[in-house]
């Protein structure tokens, strides 16, 4: 019974995958030469969407394991190897806090840790946000291209029909008329899943630079306390002297 099904399934597969397949090669053939750049942007922005993914997904598992590895260095307050791993490390996290921690040992104020820190922001920063802002322009192209090609499609279909006998021009107009909303269609289908991507590589690069910023933040607050309990330690020593 169950062999039965099985092969009434793939059967049933069989019949509507070929019809599935003409419908969509006859609706790309249908929407003439438009169809093709916007083909072309789809993949070019769909590979734009897959490499930041990839990316940004690797950048925030290496910022967590730095962090991890940087947290117990700092709480002992041994900065010259913290600075060390920082300095070695391929992260942004990494990055942005050797530069504060390069300035720790010079008797830098906290505002000068928190400018040095800003400016290795600021340098990791456009990594992050390298190529997202393509997807945005290539789903804006991808709309204009299919309404220019409906445009195109609708003149060249009005042309055609100027002097075509009266009885035969609605059949002809409204079939020319179909065929050229293709890449209207084509162009829409092609422009929400670049915007989709867009918002979704916006908020995930987002939540990258909020947890640099609140690693940024815990950092300079362990400086500020390990001086502070320094500066407490330093009147017991000169009493004991």
């Amino acid at each position: 019974m169950a062999d039965l099904q099985a092969s009434s399934l793939s059967a049933a597969a069989e019949q509507t995958d070929p019809s599935l397949y003409f419908t969509i090669v006859s609706f790309f053939q249908d929407g003439g030469a438009f169809m093709y750049p916007i083909m072309i942007v789809f993949a070019i922005g769909m590979a734009i969407a897959i490499e930041r993914f990839i990316f940004l997904n690797m950048m925030k598992v290496k910022n967590r394991s730095a962090w991890k590895l940087l947290l117990p260095i700092l709480n002992r307050g041994d900065f010259k190897q913290a600075f060390e791993v920082a300095t070695n490390s391929k992260s942004a996290v990494g990055r942005i806090l050797a530069y504060g921690l390069s300035k720790v040992g010079k008797g830098s104020r906290h505002d000068d840790l928190e400018m040095a820190m800003e400016e290795g922001l600021m340098e990791v920063l456009p990594r992050l946000e390298k190529r997202t802002p393509y997807l945005s322009t290539f789903a804006n192209i991808a709309t204009l291209l299919g309404l220019l090609g409906t445009i195109l499609g609708l003149i060249k279909a009005f042309t055609a029909v100027a002097n075509v006998d009266p009885s035969e021009k609605a059949n002809i107009l409204s079939a020319s008329i179909s065929i050229a909303m293709n890449t209207t269609a084509f162009g829409l289908m092609a422009a929400i899943p670049l915007l989709l991507a867009y918002t979704f590589m916006q908020s995930k690069t987002t939540e990258i630079v909020d947890s640099i910023e609140m690693a940024s933040v815990k950092f300079v607050n362990l400086i500020r306390d390990a001086r502070a309990s320094e500066a407490a330690r330093a009147p017991t020593r000169k009493a004991k002297v």
